[in-house]
């Protein structure tokens, strides 16, 4: 059977290793012609991974995507799987279980090339995929998930915030920060925390 690669499919997780909240899985497909203009118009020719970009950044290149996904140009989405999720079920099987919902929601063909950052791995069945190691600075697929995952998840912590308001989500996002572990001690867990992550600061 030919491979169709008409279409490329980013994927990269945001929030794999925070204290609080959920973790968020982005997916972001484009034609495979549209790489070299994301890169050129968009990264200003120079991929960086997302946590290295201001937020003001990442903001604006958000926005853009919101523009191109209008215009029919690109397509993404996001899937947030909870704390509860994670201490229940662990954090790889949340990834994966994100990872599987987008592939199967996205309206994609199963014989698309799956881009998949650091040790991210698709389901078995979709046979056309590749792991790249620091893919966020590899590649411009990955690089677009990377953004829409980690601005996507901000912006719930920041919602987060407003109704837990003594943890500050809106500064740290839920990773641990001194500034959060300290309001831990002082608070207890939210919530919104992951216990399995929690463990040695509510001794």
């Amino acid at each position: 059977m030919k491979v169709l690669n008409n279409f490329i499919i980013g994927i990269d997780e945001a929030g794999r290793g925070p204290l609080a909240g959920p973790v968020s899985v982005g997916i972001f497909s484009a034609e495979k012609k549209l790489e070299k203009w994301i890169l050129k118009n968009i990264f200003e020719n120079k991929l960086r991974d997302s946590k290295k970009l201001s937020p003001k950044k990442r903001e604006e290149i958000y926005k853009k995507f919101c523009l191109l996904k209008t215009e029919g140009k690109v397509s993404f989405a996001v899937s947030h799987i909870s704390n509860k999720v994670i201490d229940k079920k662990g954090i790889s099987y949340a990834i994966n279980y994100a990872i599987k919902n987008l592939l199967v929601n996205t309206k994609r063909s199963a014989s698309n090339m799956i881009r998949l950052d650091g040790s991210l791995k698709a389901p078995p069945e979709f046979k056309n995929q590749k792991t790249i190691i620091k893919g966020d600075e590899k590649d411009v697929f990955i690089a677009c998930a990377s953004i829409v995952a980690k601005v996507c998840r901000d912006r719930l912590m920041c919602q987060f915030a407003k109704k837990y308001p003594k943890y500050k989500f809106e500064i740290h996002k839920g990773y641990g920060t001194l500034l959060h572990r300290i309001l831990i001690k002082k608070y207890g867990l939210s919530p919104l925390h992951r216990k399995s992550f929690c463990k040695n600061l509510t001794k």
